[in-house]
Formats: structure tokens, C-alpha cells, sequence
């Protein structure tokens, strides 16, 4: 990593964090006016895929959901911090590798979104509801989804490079 200006860097891709922070506050904010909370008032969407307004007091796919309530500004600190961390790589990365700039703007953009239900709900809401038979995946958001999406494209990234290393 090297140092560009800030029109050259990575952080012209900040647009595409914005952008999902926005959608995914809008799709929680729909949720929340045009759903009744909770499992009994979910919209079967397709034979395995709900619609439903549920809260999640813990991390991705409810981890840590049952404990007293540190966990909310332990995983805000947590997201404060990556995104520090992401917006720093972001800014010596040029604006042209696009893929680990998109894989960064996209965790970012999650993390933001679930950290402001964190501060303003003390909760996240979670609408997503995958299923097949009687087992359901824990109910997730479209923040859930970027952030796994960038940390997904972040380890594919890695062997990419390790196989042309090898080569």
C-alpha cells in the first residue's frame, strides 16, 4: 500500500457503504411501520423464505443475543473500530482494485447499519428468514449480508493471490 491522494484512493468507492447504509435503514424502517413484530405475524414469501420483523440484541445470526446487554456496545466498539480500520486501508489502496475497495466499502456499509439500530434501537432488526423444513437460519438484514459478502470477497481475495504467487 502506498500513499494516493484522496481522489485517487480507495475511498471513492465510500459511495457504494452509503448506499447500502441507506437501503438497509429504509428496508428496517418499512419493517418496523408495516409489520407486526415477532414469528406469528411472518409473510411466507417462497416455500422456504419468510418476511419478518424480529429484534436481535446479539451479533450476526443472534450470536451472544441471550446476555445482559454489554454485548450492544461491545459489538458498537467493535464496528467503530473496523470501520476506522477499513476506511484507513481504503484510503492507500488505489481507487482502480476495485474488488478488495468494494469488499471494504461493503462491510463498512453493513457495520454502519447495524451499529445505528444498536445506538438509536439498542437492538437490530432482522427481517430475513431462510428455512428448509422445520430448521430455520437465524433471521438476518441486508447489513448482515454485505458484511458477509465483503469478509467473503476479502478470504477469496487471499487464495486468489496465493495461487498467483504460486504460479
Amino acid at each position: 500500500m502506498s500513499d494516493f491522494s484522496l481522489k485517487q484512493s480507495g475511498v471513492r468507492w465510500l459511495w457504494l457503504a452509503v448506499v447500502i447504509f441507506v437501503a438497509d435503514i429504509a428496508i428496517k424502517l418499512f419493517v418496523m411501520d408495516n409489520m407486526g413484530y415477532g414469528w406469528a405475524n411472518r409473510v411466507e414469501v417462497l416455500p422456504f423464505f419468510n418476511f419478518l420483523y424480529v429484534h436481535n440484541y446479539g451479533a450476526a445470526f443472534s450470536f451472544l443475543s441471550d446476555q445482559a446487554g454489554w454485548q450492544r456496545w461491545f459489538f458498537t466498539a467493535i464496528a467503530f473500530v473496523v470501520t476506522a480500520m477499513l476506511t484507513y486501508w481504503m484510503s492507500k489502496l488505489p481507487a482502480k482494485e476495485k474488488w478488495n475497495n468494494i469488499a471494504y466499502a461493503m462491510i463498512i456499509g453493513g457495520a454502519i447499519g447495524n451499529v445505528f439500530d444498536r445506538i438509536v434501537h439498542g437492538f437490530v432488526i432482522d427481517y430475513l428468514d431462510f428455512f428448509w423444513g422445520s430448521y430455520h437460519w437465524p433471521a438476518f438484514n441486508l447489513a448482515d449480508s454485505t458484511i458477509c459478502i465483503g469478509a467473503a470477497m476479502i478470504i477469496l481475495d487471499g487464495f486468489r493471490k496465493k495461487e498467483q504467487e504460486t504460479a
